[in-house]
């Protein structure tokens, strides 16, 4: 068995796409940098030391790491280039000195090679997406744009839309808003609602929230909702608040209000109130009724001794 390390450019890694995240042993998310990543064996999370060790040097970079038997390509992992590599007894060679827009052209053919169809069989394909998701280069941008073409699988269209907002900024945000407005798939549009979510471009929330008024789709509304309620503010409430009242569907209504109960209480138990008090469909007054049970707030419970002693 051989582990392979590919650094595209220089021996610190690929550039990785900017923001406050780390790629830690293979998983993406907040952090201040990395510890010892165990590469085999039942952990492939941190272990504490190893005598066995390649430490990465460098800012925002990134390795790409290919884990190689019989000739072929198993696994594929990514490091932030703080991390410390424990290979244990394994084989580890460098490849250095190739362009990031190879990196995301060898490891474009293992998504598209990738049976997303099937999730059992899916990790590799899964992984190189990840892999290309935090390359900072153009050529990313353009795989991630046939990742999403409509002749894909859905299970693919999906993984990648999620990418598009965790890590692919202002171009991530077209391909998103290009999907919400002709994606014939509504579980897929629901899944553009999510991505737009976790979208750091300020515009995402403009998007949320013409997804939630205009959509054809009832469940893709009441996604974009759902999502609008996990962001606050008065442009969400807005949104919600008018889907409460105008939106032709009642389980659309209902996924509204639900969404209220997501909001800060500040914000979302007087508006609960104001719904179970005025709003003209019983459905409505029911459910807001019962997120405001659910509620525990001392208002909530003001509400309901006022309803009883009438």
């Amino acid at each position: 068995m051989i582990l392979m390390a590919r650094l595209p450019l220089n021996a610190n890694g690929v550039p990785q796409v900017p923001g406050e995240h780390s790629a830690c042993c293979g998983n993406y998310g907040n952090g201040a940098g990395c510890g010892t990543c165990q590469l085999e064996g039942g952990n492939r999370g941190f272990s504490t030391n190893g005598k066995d060790s390649v430490t990465l040097e460098g800012g925002q970079r990134l390795a790409v790491l290919l884990r190689v038997e019989g000739h072929k390509v198993m696994r594929v992992q990514v490091a932030s280039a703080d991390c410390t590599l424990d290979v244990g007894n394994l084989r580890f060679v460098w490849l250095t000195n190739v362009k990031a827009s190879e990196s995301v052209e060898l490891l474009t053919g293992y998504v598209s090679g990738g049976h997303f169809d099937d999730r059992e069989h899916d990790l590799l394909g899964g992984e190189a997406l990840t892999a290309i998701a935090l390359h900072a280069d153009a050529a990313a941008d353009r795989a991630f744009a046939q990742f999403v073409s409509a002749q894909q699988p859905e299970e693919l269209r999906k993984k990648a839309t999620f990418w598009l907002g965790a890590a692919r900024g202002e171009a991530g945000l077209a391909m998103l808003r290009t999907m919400a407005k002709s994606d014939a798939n509504s579980e897929v549009r629901a899944q553009v609602a999510f991505a737009l979510s976790v979208s750091r471009e300020p515009e995402a929330l403009d998007e949320m929230i013409r997804m939630a008024h205009e959509d054809e789709s009832g469940h893709v509304r009441g996604q974009a909702l759902f999502w609008l309620a996990q962001k606050a503010g008065k442009k969400a409430m807005g949104a919600i608040s008018n889907a409460i009242e105008n939106d032709p569907e009642t389980e659309v209504k209902k996924k509204a209000v639900f969404a209220l109960s997501q909001l800060p209480k500040d914000e979302g138990v007087p508006k609960l109130i104001q719904v179970a008090e005025t709003n003209r469909n019983a459905e409505v007054r029911k459910q807001a009724m019962f997120w405001l049970g659910q509620s525990n707030d001392p208002r909530a419970l003001d509400f309901f001794e006022k309803v009883l002693t009438q």
